[in-house]
């Protein structure tokens, strides 16, 4: 079979995105994960379907680079939206469904996409550390040095410790700057089983736990190793977060067709 496919990047996250609106791509957990690797296929960190969905602008279906189906996806997402943009589907306001549910997103005029993540209703508290759904499972740990920690080989020991090893988790390390808004976050990513440059839902996570303002609107900036974020919500209490924003960068990096068996 030949797949026409598009390469996209979100802050350094990337993934190959293919317009399946037509429903006639299938593929396996197998060939997934040979189209992600990054050797022997295009190299991305996960994959993405685009399905048309009655009530909404589309659906979209994401599967990890190891070839599993995955949780929610936030660079993936705007990522996703940029991507119809080009397709020509243009709106105001996306309306999309993913695994999480239903989301909304927006491109500004300076081609920013912004991803409204669901609402986060509760953190636990984990030896010190947190733990966050933003649509994906987080281990958030503040740490003084970011750039200094060994992120593959302690972000491995979390996930892969007994209490995480089953489902998996996401495993964020993040530094508050001397800025209260600003913070630095590197995240090693289930399903990729390594650091990826960027992680949309981590860095959403690690922003609601670096909160600057007690109650109301919060704005964090967030340094990836692969770019810039924002993160924008209001707070209304110590586990409630509302009106969540994701917003970045995302690019179209190259399209091409590829036979696979």
């Amino acid at each position: 079979m030949t797949l026409h496919f598009f390469k996209y990047q979100g802050t350094g996250n990337d993934f190959i995105l293919v317009d399946n609106r037509k429903n006639e791509v299938s593929l396996s957990m197998e060939q997934v994960h040979k189209l992600c690797d990054r050797r022997f296929g295009i190299g991305a960190d996960g994959l993405m379907l685009l399905n048309e969905k009655p009530g909404y602008d589309f659906e979209m279906k994401y599967y990890n680079s190891d070839g599993n189906e995955g949780s929610m996806c936030g660079n993936g997402a705007r990522c996703m939206i940029k991507f119809v943009y080009h397709l020509g589907i243009h709106r105001e306001l996306y309306k999309f469904l993913a695994v999480d549910g239903a989301h909304e997103a927006e491109i500004d005029t300076d081609g920013i996409v912004s991803l409204k993540m669901k609402d986060v209703r509760t953190i636990k508290k984990f030896h010190g550390d947190f733990i966050v759904d933003t649509g994906s499972p987080h281990y958030i740990k503040l740490v003084p040095h970011v750039m200094d920690i060994d992120v593959f080989k302690k972000g491995y020991e979390i996930r892969h410790s007994k209490e995480f090893e089953d489902e998996g988790i996401n495993v964020n390390f993040v530094e508050q700057t001397d800025e209260v808004d600003k913070i630095i976050v590197r995240t090693y990513e289930r399903g990729v089983e390594d650091e990826t440059l960027s992680c949309g839902t981590g860095v959403t996570a690690a922003a609601l736990i670096c909160y600057h303002n007690e109650n109301g609107f919060n704005e964090v900036e967030v340094k990836t190793s692969g770019g810039d974020l924002i993160v924008e919500f209001d707070r209304v209490d110590d586990d409630r977060f509302e009106n969540i924003w994701l917003c970045g960068p995302a690019e179209r990096a190259f399209e091409g067709t590829i036979e696979i068996k």
